[in-house]
């Protein structure tokens, strides 16, 4: 099986637990206002790699994968629009053991959806906005399927990292980021909660692609703001569920 690979980082430390062998997919619904990659949009372009070939290269980096429990991540782009190709990759990774986690904006729902979750062990799952319309402004899709998947994921019971980008003036607006800690207090299986800092590190690439950087006078966000960003959601995220097993309680009794 075959499919279109942007680029790949062979010992990734920040895209799932321990050393990681990650795959960039080429091809994206969405056109993010923060996209740092705006080269891996389009579909059908970058090298054309075949998974057997991907599990050869793998199984060098087996001994660092074990050694930090590591494994793959497949990322994008969108990897789901190439279902079948991660549904082969990951089928063959986990015949020989090696931990698998897809990293995904959940615009992208495909039919084989079912049988890719059965080979995957973790997600991470991009919330980019929590709010339909501000979602839309931002990446030019609806976050419907983002939600329906995030849904979809807690009564499979796999794992999921929330990651959510935080911009200034975009996605840290006080209201929203408290609406976000709530979504993330219905799901059950969230290990872990990543507030990622806007950067740009980028934009030359919009430059370089003749984009229109609308984000080109938007600053990085400090430390501090990112802190206050991730306690907001956590403290609200508490909230909810503390309310949520009171209500649970009074209905019991």
């Amino acid at each position: 099986m075959k499919g279109y690979v942007h680029s790949i980082e062979t010992c990734g430390t920040v895209d799932g637990p321990g050393i990681r062998y990650v795959l960039f997919l080429q091809g994206c619904p969405l056109q993010c206002l923060y996209c740092h990659n705006p080269d891996t949009w389009k579909k059908c372009v970058g090298d054309l790699m075949d998974t057997e070939d991907i599990i050869k290269d793998i199984i060098d980096y087996l001994p660092y994968m074990q050694f930090s429990n590591g494994g793959i991540t497949v990322s994008g782009g969108e990897a789901l629009l190439q279902p079948e190709f991660v549904l082969d990759l990951f089928t063959k990774c986990k015949e020989l053991g090696i931990h698998t986690t897809l990293d995904t904006g959940g615009s992208v729902i495909p039919k084989i959806i079912d049988d890719i979750l059965e080979v995957t062990d973790l997600v991470l799952l991009d919330l980019k906005h929590i709010d339909e319309e501000k979602h839309k402004e931002l990446t030019g899709l609806s976050n419907k399927n983002t939600l329906k998947i995030a849904k979809l994921l807690m009564e499979k019971e796999i794992p999921v990292w929330i990651r959510h980008v935080l911009v200034p003036g975009i996605t840290n607006d006080k209201l929203q980021l408290t609406k976000l800690g709530n979504f993330i207090a219905q799901l059950s299986n969230v290990e872990k909660v990543e507030v990622l800092p806007y950067h740009k590190m980028g934009e030359y690439k919009w430059e370089q692609l003749g984009l229109v950087n609308t984000l080109k006078y938007v600053q990085a966000p400090t430390a501090e703001e990112v802190d206050d960003a991730y306690n907001l959601i956590m403290n609200q995220k508490r909230k909810a569920l503390k309310g949520m097993n009171q209500r649970t309680i009074r209905v019991s009794s």
